[in-house]
């Protein structure tokens, strides 16, 4: 049984990182790292019975209390899918961890 509740608080991971949802937000990494991705679903349409994200901003974030929230954001882009806001969220959060941020 307790095996299964460390599963439950573990959660959604993608490439080694926890992803947490919140309405539209998507956050990738943890805040006990340096950085983390902030990802907001802009605009959704409609695949059958499917609602597909159809434009998604992302922002590699400084976790850094002190700093205002608009002094965190390292680099931004928008994406057409959340497939392609993954893919460089991904690569953004493993480079800035590793050092190399810019």
């Amino acid at each position: 049984m307790a095996g299964s509740k460390t599963a439950k608080q573990e959660g959604l991971m993608y490439k080694g990182h926890p992803l947490r949802r919140v309405d539209n937000l998507i956050y990738y990494g943890t805040m006990a790292e340096k950085y983390i991705i902030m990802m907001q679903v802009l605009d959704s349409k409609k695949e059958q019975d499917l609602t597909l994200a159809s434009k998604v901003s992302i922002q590699l974030q400084l976790t850094d209390p002190d700093l205002k929230s608009r002094d965190r954001v390292v680099k931004k882009s928008e994406k057409d899918n959340l497939y392609a806001a993954m893919d460089i969220a991904a690569i953004w959060l493993e480079r800035a961890l590793a050092g190399k941020e810019r």
